[in-house]
């Protein structure tokens, strides 16, 4: 996201807790601040990308977050997934500080960041789209206003439960297949061009071999993690409790997944699902 930033001519200051990714955007062009606070006082827009409500709160409004030298009218774009309570909460403190905040949460995986054709789901006034449009457009190809604040964040865990779903459904089906004896890439070709054909399928297989350039062709590394999917799947959780929805395949995924985390594939793509379930009875 940082590159296609600068690829579009925008001039960067970058902050991270992982100082190799500080220094490979340095390398590109950026240049570096201690802390959000430094960062903030540089900048008019700033961009951040969290794993949690909790480094994004700390993030923004820590003893030297964001908000504590961010300059009036600054527009503060977030593009983690974080609940959407938090989101709002923050775009009521960013206004006390004469910001501009919206919850711009992103779909897409890590080949779309790369390519800048990522979705954001984006919440908040509607008065600041065209400020935010101008700087989602160089790392996306499709910019959703969903509504006020935290509709963005709304719109993402949604998202995400559904692509736990049916990445459990797709990872499911490969591997009763692979057992009764067809070939993978076959199968899902089969899948691919039938009723059953899903993103999980067709763009990001979860089965080694099927598709050379996604995370399961590569042991499971890069893409979206497993343990950010759980925690994912646990604000959909908690918002579906709050809103009184029965989400049963929901609440099975999130147990599925919180199983993984504990056996072995917390930092592994989340389609590694595959793996756990071939492990199982009768795997080899």
């Amino acid at each position: 996201m940082a590159e296609n930033l600068m690829k579009n001519g925008h001039s960067l200051v970058v902050h991270d807790v992982n100082a190799a990714a500080v220094e490979r955007a340095v390398a590109a062009g950026a240049s570096a601040a201690a802390t959000p606070a430094e960062l903030a006082a540089q900048v008019e827009t700033v961009v951040t990308m969290l794993p949690n409500s909790t480094h994004v709160l700390e993030v923004y409004a820590g003893t030297a977050g964001l908000l504590s030298t961010v300059s009036r009218g600054a527009l503060m774009l977030d593009s983690s997934t974080i609940a959407p309570d938090v989101s709002r909460q923050l775009a009521a403190k960013a206004e006390k500080a004469g910001a501009r905040f919206l919850d711009c949460p992103v779909s897409g995986g890590v080949n779309a960041s790369k390519a800048g054709s990522l979705t954001f789901m984006v919440g908040g006034a509607e008065a600041d789209m065209a400020a935010a449009r101008a700087v989602l457009g160089c790392m996306g190809g499709n910019i959703v206003h969903c509504g006020a604040a935290g509709s963005g964040q709304a719109a993402k865990i949604c998202n995400n439960m559904l692509l736990a779903v049916t990445m459990i459904g797709v990872s499911e089906t490969m591997n009763l297949g692979v057992r009764l004896g067809l070939e993978p890439a076959l199968l899902a070709s089969i899948l691919n061009s039938s009723s059953g054909r899903c993103w999980a399928s067709d763009t990001y297989n979860p089965v080694p071999g099927v598709m050379p350039t996604v995370p399961s062709s590569n042991g499971y590394q890069g893409g979206f993690g497993t343990a950010l999917m759980t925690k994912d799947l646990g604000l959909a959780q908690e918002a579906a409790t709050s809103s009184q929805t029965p989400t049963p395949l929901g609440s099975l995924a999130h147990q599925i997944y919180r199983i993984l985390t504990t056996s072995g594939y917390a930092e592994k793509d989340f389609s590694s699902v595959y793996q756990f379930l071939k492990e199982q009875e009768g795997g080899k």
